[in-house]
């Protein structure tokens, strides 16, 4: 190796080597960057969105205990172009650091349109979220099943669409789509499985949204929990793609990281979607083990930028 080439990659490998040493001493650490007019990681070597083909999420739960304000200020550095499912106190900034809100919040997954009793408190929830999305150029917002608890699919497919119809005249005048999210039914482990939930079948999920049969009304495709109730997710993908309206991720099994320490092909699943054409959003979920959340963080990012 010449000897002025031989310098220059020592002192490549050292500066890498001292960011290295920066960030394992102070993860934390908060600096300025003029460029991104928002904090970011003081420690080198974080990825941020280059190709941007698809447009990335984060829900700030799984980061829990971080503070949203810090997720989101994160999120702008890394380049993101969405923080969801947050309270709408915090849109303000999000918005004000040049990102959107992909999908809204509602109620939470407990209760839901297969039981009737439960309409009047999802659908109340619902109609003021869809009001404020729609004062927000929010475009969608999660809505869940709930528990099956006895009922047949039929009863409760039938008590789904009759639910859900009556909100779709609202959804679709304010021009908000709403998302059913299927979750699994087999992980026994608070937040990564949901025994006994409804809609723990993509196919059901689907013929739900078909009976409704709005455009306002679509699923929320969970990569993590399609894969532990199915497999078979880019065919699945390909089959369902006019009912995709938002993807999550999350690593299987565990539901942590999306890196190469689990079973799903999150490379070949982006490339899938941009393959039919699908222009929405993908939320990162997963749950991060690595102490360095932030650098979970960025490097799902970057496997996600296809």
């Amino acid at each position: 190796m010449p000897s002025q080439t031989r310098r220059t990659a020592i002192k490549t490998a050292a500066a890498a080597a001292l960011g290295f040493t920066a960030r394992a001493q102070s993860p934390k650490l908060l600096e300025t960057d003029k460029t991104l007019a928002a904090p970011v990681s003081a420690a080198t070597g974080l990825f941020r969105v280059k190709n941007g083909r698809i447009k990335q999420s984060v829900v700030p739960w799984c980061f829990n205990p971080m503070p949203p304000e810090e997720l989101i200020h994160h999120s702008a550095a890394l380049g993101l172009s969405s923080v969801e499912l947050i309270d709408p106190k915090y849109w303000p900034l999000i918005k004000e650091l040049g990102m959107t809100i992909a999908i809204a919040s509602s109620h939470g997954f407990a209760k839901g349109f297969a039981h009737r009793e439960e309409w009047a408190e999802c659908q109340a929830k619902l109609r003021e979220r869809i009001e404020q999305c729609a004062a927000a150029g929010v475009e969608r917002v999660i809505t869940f099943s709930g528990f099956r608890r006895g009922l047949s699919d039929d009863e409760g497919i039938a008590n789904m669409v009759a639910g859900l119809k009556e909100l779709i005249p609202l959804a679709e005048e304010k021009k908000v789509t709403l998302c059913i999210e299927m979750l699994n039914s087999r992980v026994n482990v608070t937040m990564k499985g949901h025994p006994d939930y409804f809609c723990d079948s993509m196919e059901r999920t689907i013929e739900i949204c078909r009976q409704v049969g709005s455009p306002r009304c679509k699923v929320l495709f969970d990569l993590y929990h399609v894969q532990i109730m199915h497999g078979d997710v880019i065919s699945r993908i390909r089959q369902h793609k006019e009912y995709i309206a938002h993807v999550h991720t999350a690593g299987v099994p565990g539901r942590n990281e999306i890196d190469g320490t689990q079973e799903l092909n999150y490379p070949a699943l982006m490339q899938a979607l941009l393959d039919i054409g699908y222009t929405g959003y993908v939320g990162q979920e997963f749950i991060p083990v690595r102490e360095d959340k932030v650098a979970s963080l960025a490097d799902g990012v970057r496997i996600c930028d296809v």
